[in-house]
């Protein structure tokens, strides 16, 4: 590909030719691809061992002692009742995060974990004020886990970014402070701010103060909206809150309007389907809208939510789309360089990123 092509191709929604639909996908396909993930919570991705190792380490009592069953506890499955029953696992993964050496140790684990599967970029989420109950500072708390990914950069080549969370159903002057961190480490490592937790009855824009605070500094927006709750929250994250994606927006497609508009606009949408079916935001895998919006031309990214908690990968998260909703190999292509596209990384990073990116696809 000329560089004048490849500038074309970068500036427009690029589709892959469809040479032939019917070429197989596979698990060992997909592993190689190259790929991006955009929605992933640190506390919910850590390794059974590393919290087994660590909680003997801090005199930590969990529910369990061995790695079944600890497991058990901390992946609900398909059987999972409710986000908030699946908010449960946390419990469990944020007592052994308390510590420096903790954070640092799950934030190098997790770039370990994901260059197997040839991600080549990551978006770490997570709250430092859920892991002050030593006392830890929240700087502390954020420099740890920067550290731990800028190390596991250095040893296994993926580059990532922080995504900093408030959260919902806590006193929005949180929000404000973890704004406030945000803002005072963009460029040293955190790419955008976020707002997670239980999302019936804590409204978006009750943190809209930390939002207007983000945008005013120019930083990038993300918010969990249209997971646990309908269309209507993910209105508010986008007009109340300045939203650049979306996290799951699941339900998106009651509100046709609202949709149209997120299409228009080219909101990404950060789909976690394993995580949806788990939570209840979709009762069946049959019933998941994510054909329906690509279908529809919306901007969709596949990313694991929590790789431990979900028991999933990107791998898998790809294959189920394969296998559940017909995502041929150049549909899934496609899929990765919109991914690429919504990453909130700076134009020029980004563009070379896709250069590689886009050669690197081509040879399947």
């Amino acid at each position: 590909m000329t560089e004048e092509k490849l500038q074309q191709e970068i500036g427009k929604e690029y589709v892959f030719p469809k040479k032939d639909d019917n070429k197989p996908v596979t698990e060992e396909i997909i592993k190689k691809l190259p790929k991006v993930e955009l929605h992933c919570h640190l506390d919910g991705s850590m390794r059974v061992e590393t919290i087994l190792e660590e909680a003997e380490r801090q005199k930590v009592k969990l529910p369990a002692d061995n790695p079944d069953k600890l497991k058990k506890m901390v992946q609900p499955g398909f059987d999972c009742k409710s986000l908030v029953d699946y908010l449960k696992a946390f419990d469990i993964t944020l007592s052994v995060l308390q510590e420096e050496e903790a954070l640092y140790r799950a934030a190098y684990e997790l770039i370990e974990d994901v260059a197997k599967e040839n991600v080549k970029y990551i978006e770490v989420r997570y709250s430092p004020i859920l892991h002050q109950k030593k006392g830890l500072g929240l700087v502390d708390i954020l420099e740890a886990v920067l550290q731990g990914l800028k190390q596991g950069e250095r040893d296994f080549g993926v580059k990532s970014g922080v995504i900093i969370c408030g959260i919902r159903n806590i006193d929005p002057k949180y929000s404000m402070k973890l704004a406030e961190l945000s803002v005072a480490y963009k460029n040293k490592g955190v790419v955008a701010f976020d707002l997670a937790g239980a999302e019936e009855d804590y409204p978006a824009k009750e943190h809209r103060e930390a939002f207007q605070l983000v945008l005013k500094n120019n930083l990038n927006s993300t918010t969990h909206a249209g997971e646990a709750y309908g269309p209507e929250s993910i209105h508010q994250a986008i007009h109340y809150c300045g939203a650049h994606r979306i996290g799951h927006g699941t339900r998106l497609f009651e509100n046709g309007d609202l949709l149209n508009y997120v299409n228009d606009h080219r909101i990404p949408l950060e789909i976690c389907i394993s995580s949806n079916i788990q939570t209840k935001a979709v009762k069946r895998f049959e019933d998941h809208p994510v054909r329906l919006y690509y279908d529809l031309g919306l901007r969709i990214t596949l990313n694991t939510d929590n790789r431990l908690v979900s028991d999933t990968t990107l791998t898998k998260e790809f294959m189920i789309a394969h296998e559940y909703y017909g995502f041929t190999l150049e549909e899934i292509k496609d899929i990765i360089i919109q991914s690429f596209k919504s990453a909130f990384i700076p134009y020029r990073e980004k563009r070379d990123m896709l250069r590689k990116v886009i050669k690197e696809l081509e040879k399947f």
